[in-house]
């Protein structure tokens, strides 16, 4: 039984570590990973299938000054994971960023994409990708920016390592992006010409193959699947850009976005809305939709005094959450990013995964606790 409890608390301590040095026992993650709450103790019981990477950031406000105290659980940005839509966060980032750097364009501005009958604005594309996480509306931000100049502006501001390689859905890795067609007025138009991308480098990280097998079309492949081309964009590259979005007075000029107030303030909102605030069904896209932290396994409405600012990925068997979390009315606010694997038959491309059994229950059950330690830190 010793032999066994060291050897517990050595794993738990190769597991865990946090950006400042803590008092044994005072770490909040550590706590919460080893609730006896089956919705996380059936993830922590087989934590090796399930591929999760968690970073906590406790928050403290001392005067003028906010305070980061980050906790980590298995982050490693050489340990791949599929983030899927979790990339349309910094896409919508620095669409606004070329926007507030472009005279002749803004937010409200209508366009088109050569090829595409759907008229928009730059302001619905980004709203749609917060609140219902489309991929259309993302697709046409990319096509506005072009993959050089995702990875080159992330890269640019602190925000690494990151490699945004191809677009989300059907036809998605193209390398050359589409003309958008520009409205100057209700009768005259401009385009503004596509660009030839660079092509994609395989990824050589830890997990990049993954399972043990892979339908393609109606035939399933016997081998593990490649993400080798895919985007890459791990927990470290995402937590840096919530924290710079959320709290840029915390860096310096070069490390933050440029972004009018005008234009984060839209942002933020568009972050925190939830679908019906937007005009979408409730039944379908309930207030959890897109926030799996503790919401993400009820149907109930989110309580008007907790804002969720936050962007989720589902795809590939693979749930990602990236999130600042306030509650004005209880003085609480933290930021969680997680993802987690649930594909337990191993084969992907088969639409079978623990999404509603396990993965969503694990994100939502992780952020109430972490909610619940903030309650208590008061005391």
């Amino acid at each position: 039984m010793k032999i066994r409890f060291l050897f517990l608390a050595v794993l738990f301590a190769a597991l865990f570590s946090c950006s400042v040095q803590k008092p044994m026992g005072n770490n909040p993650l550590e706590n919460v990973l080893t609730s006896q709450n089956p919705n996380i103790k059936r993830v922590m019981d087989s934590v090796a299938q399930y591929e999760v990477q968690i970073r906590y950031t406790q928050i403290d406000r001392k005067k003028d000054s906010v305070i980061f105290t980050d906790y980590d659980f298995q982050v490693n940005t050489e340990n791949y994971f599929y983030p899927a839509s979790s990339v349309k966060f910094p896409t919508a980032v620095l669409a606004l960023e070329k926007l507030n750097r472009t005279d002749e364009l803004d937010k409200d501005t209508r366009f088109y994409i050569e090829g595409d009958s759907v008229e928009t604005t730059f302001a619905q594309a980004i709203s749609e990708i917060f609140a219902v996480s489309d991929n259309d509306a993302n697709n046409r931000l990319v096509e506005f920016l072009g993959q050089d100049a995702i990875n080159s502006g992330l890269e640019e501001n602190g925000v690494k390592p990151v490699r945004i390689a191809h677009r989300l859905g059907q036809h998605s890795d193209a390398l050359a992006t589409k003309p958008l067609i520009i409205y100057q007025n209700d009768s005259t138009t401009t385009m503004l010409e596509g660009t030839f991308n660079t092509a994609p480098k395989p990824l050589k990280l830890k997990g990049i193959e993954k399972g043990s097998g892979f339908y393609e079309g109606d035939s399933l492949i016997a081998e593990p699947f490649d993400f080798s081309l895919k985007n890459y964009y791990p927990i470290q590259a995402q937590h840096g850009l919530l924290k710079r979005v959320i709290f840029p007075q915390n860096f310096t000029s070069e490390e933050r976005f440029d972004l009018s107030a005008g234009q984060r303030e839209f942002l933020l909102t568009a972050m925190h809305t939830v679908p019906r605030k937007k005009g979408y069904d409730p039944e379908t896209y309930y207030d959890g939709y897109c926030k799996f932290f503790m919401f993400g396994d009820t149907k109930n409405d989110i309580p008007s005094h907790i804002k969720i600012y936050n962007k989720v990925g589902f795809a590939y068997g693979t749930l990602t959450d990236c999130a600042y979390i306030t509650d004005r009315e209880n003085g609480v606010e933290f930021m969680v990013t997680a993802t987690i694997l649930v594909n337990k038959n191993g084969i992907f491309n088969d639409d079978i995964y623990e999404y509603d059994e396990v993965g969503i229950p694990f994100l939502a059950e992780l952020g109430r606790q972490l909610y619940d330690y903030g309650m208590h830190r008061k005391d």
